[in-house]
């Protein structure tokens, strides 16, 4: 019941949200096209716990994700246990204690929850929704490619006809850096410049570093290096370290690789793309679409975070941000998804056994069917039935009697012999 006093509909913490039954079946759909395409290369899935304790946890997670996991006190044990703010470390930590005797590589799948602190601002999520893979015991550029092909189908899977593939190296950022001598914070100042692509700024902030020429014009470069394929040459002819030039070998291998699946129209090159950086350690690479400003999947190689749970093992991977990824096809979604029931069974007259009967044989065959059981009118019952996305109506006036049955859609109507459906069922 409604109460005129007060309302708890806000009543929630911020971060968080409900999903009603519409929301909620776009998701189900997202999640379910998403699974079929790992399962077609190979992924089996695994579920994580929602629990860990906090110091088995913290093996995993980079300076980033430390401070943002929600921790309390276990009454049971005693220890700090932790919500996890990130399913990767948690595939890491299975691989590496649950699974190192299997033979490689691992390729396993995954979808859930996780929570995270966020700063106090409109808009970010503490509840995340990720659904994605990960690919542990290969070192190869034709297994980051994998990824990104995937991402690719993925993203077509779920009705996406306009996106990009953003891919970055970090170790060419890395071999860049290298060559300077700045002091922390000059250096996350200028990571952040670079990140925001805004070469007045770099400019300023090396006019007066003790750089030599050769590095200060890698690190200017950087903004500038966005593109197709071409940017590796670009970048070849103004890089001259032997750590910047092997990512961009590694990274000319994967586009090789993406040439065969015929993906590389929805792939740019960003070697000024930083994000991962504390996480990945070669190809990095994020998805976007029209509109929307936050990647909609992100992912890349990570290959020393299973040694951090005993068990040295290379990796990379992909996840979907579920979130994201619904508010950025939500229009597109309302014409691939049909949510509601099939069937709305209403027993006319005060005879039900022959309307539960009805309702019992064609959930067998497959069929979404309720029983209306409030005591009400035809037409109530209709209009009850519209609202709540029903695709038929049917009306059941006693054994014997044929079944009336409405199309809802255009109220078109079809009288079915009783005998007929309760041998063979109906056809909707």
């Amino acid at each position: 019941m409604r109460s005129s006093k007060f309302s708890l509909e806000t009543d929630l913490p911020k971060g968080v949200k409900d999903f009603l039954p519409l929301k909620a079946a776009k998701a189900d759909f997202l999640q379910q096209q998403l699974r079929q395409v790992f399962a077609a290369w190979g992924f089996r899935p695994v579920i994580t716990p929602q629990l860990e304790y906090l110091d088995v946890l913290e093996h995993g997670l980079g300076e980033g994700l430390r401070d943002r996991a929600f921790r309390f006190d276990d009454r049971q044990s005693g220890r700090l246990v932790a919500f996890p703010p990130d399913m990767t470390p948690q595939i890491a930590r299975i691989a590496a204690t649950r699974m190192s005797e299997r033979p490689m590589p691992l390729r396993l799948s995954y979808s859930g929850r996780v929570l995270r602190h966020t700063e106090q601002q409109m808009g970010k999520d503490r509840d995340i929704f990720q659904t994605g893979v990960e690919l542990i015991g290969l070192d190869s550029p034709e297994a980051d490619a994998e990824m990104i092909v995937m991402a690719v189908e993925a993203l077509q899977a779920v009705g996406a006809k306009e996106f990009t593939i953003d891919i970055g190296q970090v170790d060419f950022f890395r071999g860049v850096m290298d060559g300077l001598s700045l002091e922390g914070d000059v250096a996350d100042q200028v990571a952040d410049a670079i990140l925001r692509k805004d070469s007045s700024e770099l400019q300023a902030l090396l006019r007066d570093a003790d750089v030599d020429d050769s590095a200060r014009d890698e690190v200017l470069a950087l903004p500038r290096l966005f593109g197709g394929r071409e940017v590796l040459e670009r970048a070849e002819k103004v890089v001259c370290n032997a750590r910047s030039r092997k990512a961009l070998d590694n990274l000319a291998q994967v586009l090789d690789v993406l040439e065969v699946y015929g993906v590389l129209d929805h792939v740019t090159v960003d070697l000024g793309e930083l994000r991962g950086l504390n996480y990945h350690t070669g190809i990095t690479f994020q998805g976007f679409l029209p509109g929307v400003g936050r990647a909609v999947c992100s992912g890349g190689r990570y290959n020393n975070l299973t040694g951090q749970y005993g068990f040295d093992a290379p990796a990379t991977g992909f996840t979907f941000s579920l979130l994201h990824l619904l508010f950025a096809l939500d229009k597109e979604l309302d014409e691939l998804v049909q949510p509601g029931s099939d069937l709305l069974i209403f027993a006319a007259g005060g005879e039900l056994r022959p309307a539960q009967q009805l309702a019992n044989k064609l959930r067998k065959q497959g069929y979404a069917v309720a029983r209306d059981i409030l005591p009400r009118d035809r037409a109530e019952a209709v209009e009850y039935a519209k609202q709540m996305n029903f695709r038929y109506f049917a009306v059941v006036a006693g054994e014997g009697n044929e079944i009336e049955l409405v199309a809802l859609a255009d109220e078109q109507t079809r009288w079915i012999p009783w005998a007929e459906a309760f041998q063979n069922g109906l056809e909707l």
